[in-house]
């Protein structure tokens, strides 16, 4: 099964990473990749998305953090990632290995202690498979449309195209639905 990066989490002051199960009055359910408990989360919990970080480099565009994930995971083959604890040094020249455009202003040795960690736990969960973005899947698609050779110019699409929804035309308020109600204050003493 594909991993949906969208539906793991990290949650700011918890060890490890969490997969989104559900929504839950004021908050969240999730599941521990490590160890397979499942958790509330709350409201004021920090979580962020794996799909929603990247990393900084020396061009303009940033590399999203499933991109790193699949370089490391061809760099390492099957084995694990270094140990996170290891020297800056240690973990600078193994992502100049695997990431040579990798800014080394901005991404810090505890950004690359976090990549090692989730790492390691995704490889231990086996969830470095991870599904492809849909803007990923629509360029595929569009690439695997055949050209018509008696045309030349068109392709042939693969299923009919979605009819266009034209929305409703509402009626507009009337004015004084629009206008904003004064406000008396009054003040006790």
């Amino acid at each position: 099964m594909k991993t949906d990066l969208t539906k793991i989490l990290s949650v700011g002051g918890q060890p490890g990473l969490f997969r989104y199960l559900a929504q839950s009055n004021g908050g969240v359910v999730v599941e521990s990749l490590t160890d397979g408990k499942r958790k509330w989360m709350g409201p004021s919990a920090r979580m962020t998305s794996l799909s929603d970080i990247s990393i900084y480099t020396q061009t303009e565009e940033e590399l999203k953090l499933r991109d790193v994930f699949a370089r490391m995971k061809e760099f390492l083959l099957e084995k694990e990632a270094p140990a996170p604890g290891k020297e800056a040094a240690e973990m600078a020249a193994f992502f100049e290995q695997v990431i040579p455009q990798y800014d080394r202003d901005r991404f810090y040795p505890s950004h690359m202690k976090k990549i090692l960690e989730w790492y390691n736990v995704l490889k231990a969960a086996d969830a470095l498979d991870f599904e492809e973005e849909e803007a990923e899947q629509e360029i595929k698609e569009a690439e695997d449309v055949p050209v018509s050779e008696a045309k030349g110019t068109k392709p042939v699409p693969k299923r009919p195209a979605a009819k266009a929804v034209i929305p409703a035309v509402k009626a507009p308020k009337p004015a004084a639905a629009r206008a904003p109600r004064q406000v008396q204050h009054t003040t006790q003493k």
